[in-house]
């Protein structure tokens, strides 16, 4: 009878979510009661138990009705935009919750799933760090290659001579196919680029009483092919176009997110809002990078604001292999107050592929709780006591990702414990470099990459063909602007959203080359555009093509001209 008055209790926290609470179990229908407390489920009772301000029972049915008409009020106003971006925690399952040493996970898995967590739950047997380790060898720790195929044309063409053709197929589209005889090994090598792939691939010349024609190596490549014609690209600069679109996937700069997670924090606007650093989180920076002032910053910025400040003072910023990194560290994004998204440090970090949570406290991250579009995989790590008094920090490391993102190294060590910065530094730079080269094989990323490939080949295609007429002496076309096709060594991100931008940009710019009139924007009467529009004109508008995959948020945030880097 007296459980049955418990239950009987209503609280108000079944809407709380729109102050950025989520809600909790309650702790009267969850375990039995009867049973002996222990370290787990103290544990669990905290999770399952509502906030202390939840806690209070309603004194009045006049006082529930006012409390209900207001919360309605409230989600009204807020609308579809911020429920979207909204997490629930979910159930702890106790079956599935497991504790080590009255320790919980790094990570808990997702209540809806879609998430894989590396070391699975099952597998955390011993995380002490003096227990033996396995797979800490730096020399294993190599990064992925995103198109291993991309440089042949620049390593094997550009420095011999070779011919490139173009032509259109009904079945396949464009095609741009090139062709080099290497002499010294006599044997032909020919790449043959389509909107699916590039497809590359040597003949020897012996096999042949002639050489083969254009369109008898492109059939040799993919018998797919039914053009009976290719034309002979002629213009000056060819190689610098191809090489852009071969290389287009490759770049030597990567920009990642980090956020900072301290003890009793479930939701996505807790973990956004922190703004104080503790010496802890400065030394684990200090690990991966040099705290830069944006102002003035030459190298790398990773789309953040280095003359006006928009964007904070400081950040985080290395050089690894070869490679230009930049952190969008949650805190030291400006922070808006009355804001409980804080949308600008999720306009940065909502954005990146990968992002690095690192916890202050025992409490778990979910595997979904970041709600984005292009977040992908979450690397965690926690901060442990030694057994052995050292006065050296140990680091505790776990993955997860989406479901359809491959697995990726290098191998977490077993147990997944780090004593060594420079060994940390290193495992975490590289295992961030190859989450975000495998999330690209998403499906989602697989899909707009295949988009972008397509419309950048049309691209090149329409451009090699028209100026290479130009250059045979087509009237038409003899004052045709410089290209855009070219990727200045200014712009040089290479990155996966700045490529999709480049590439509706070029298209535009290749429409104009051909004569083919744009759509206006409803205005029936535009001014001509000067050199200095035509400079305002690079910053992005909307992206059509991502608008079935991608959220408004993201959307507007791919717009911003800072996300340009």
């Amino acid at each position: 009878m007296e459980r049955e008055k418990r239950n009987d209790i209503p609280f108000s926290r079944k809407r709380s979510f729109t102050f950025g609470a989520y809600g909790s179990v309650d702790r009267f229908t969850c375990g039995d009661e009867t049973r002996p407390e222990s370290a787990e489920d103290n544990i669990l009772d905290i999770l399952d138990s509502p906030p202390a301000s939840e806690s209070k029972p309603v004194l009045s049915t006049s006082s529930n009705q006012r409390d209900t008409e207001l919360f309605e009020i409230i989600e009204k106003l807020q609308g579809s935009r911020i429920d979207e971006q909204r997490c629930e925690f979910p159930l702890p399952l106790k079956s599935q919750l497991l504790t080590i040493g009255g320790d919980l996970p790094l990570i808990l898995p997702s209540k809806l799933g879609g998430y894989w967590i590396d070391p699975p739950l099952e597998r955390l047997v011993d995380v002490s760090p003096t227990s033996s380790h396995h797979g800490l060898d730096p020399e294993s720790y190599d990064i992925m290659e995103r198109d291993g195929e991309a440089k042949i044309y620049h390593e094997f063409f550009r420095s011999r001579y070779h011919h490139s053709f173009t032509a259109v197929d009904l079945s396949l589209g464009p095609l741009v196919l090139s062709v080099c005889l290497e002499d010294e090994e006599n044997k032909l090598r020919v790449i043959l680029r389509m909107k699916e792939c590039s497809l590359h691939g040597s003949f020897s010349v012996s096999l042949f009483p002639n050489i083969p024609s254009a369109v008898e190596l492109a059939k040799m490549l993919c018998d797919r092919v039914t053009v009976s014609k290719f034309e002979v690209v002629s213009y000056l600069k060819a190689p610098e176009l191809i090489t852009a679109f071969d290389e287009h996937r490759v770049s030597p700069n990567f920009k990642f997110g980090i956020l900072c997670q301290k003890d009793g924090q479930f939701t996505e606007e807790d973990i956004l809002s922190n703004n104080e650093e503790s010496e802890e989180f400065k030394e684990f920076l200090s690990i991966l990078g040099e705290t830069i002032q944006l102002q003035g910053f030459t190298g790398f910025r990773g789309g953040l604001d280095v003359c006006h400040g928009q964007t904070g003072s400081e950040a985080v910023f290395t050089s690894f292999l070869g490679r230009e990194i930049m952190f969008h560290v949650a805190t030291k994004l400006p922070f808006t107050d009355g804001d409980p998204q804080q949308l600008q440090r999720k306009r940065h970090i909502g954005n990146d592929i990968v992002a690095l949570v690192y916890q202050e406290g025992q409490t778990p991250f979910l595997s979904d709780v970041i709600k984005s579009h292009f977040l992908h995989c979450f690397l965690v790590v926690r901060r442990i006591q030694r057994a052995e008094e050292t006065g050296e920090p140990a680091y505790q490391v776990s993955v997860t990702a989406r479901d359809d993102v491959p697995p990726f190294g290098p191998v977490l060590p077993d147990p997944p414990i780090f004593t060594e910065r420079s060994l940390l530094r290193e495992f975490l730079l590289t295992k961030l470099i190859n989450a975000e080269i495998s999330c690209y094989k998403a499906q989602q990323f697989s899909r707009l990459e295949l988009r972008t490939r397509s419309s950048l080949l049309e691209s090149l295609q329409a451009e090699l063909s028209t100026r290479s007429q130009c250059m045979t002496g087509d009237p038409s076309l003899s004052a045709l602007p410089s290209s855009e096709g070219v990727r200045g060594a200014s712009e040089g991100s290479g990155g996966f959203i700045e490529n999709f931008k480049r590439a509706i940009r070029v298209r535009s710019h290749s429409f104009e080359t051909l004569g083919v009139p744009r759509k206006s924007g409803g205005s029936a009467s535009q001014k001509p555009k000067t050199e200095k529009d035509g400079e305002s004109d690079r910053s992005p508008g909307p992206l059509p093509a991502l608008s079935d995959s991608l959220g408004p948020t993201e959307l507007k945030d791919q717009a911003s001209p800072q996300e340009d880097t």
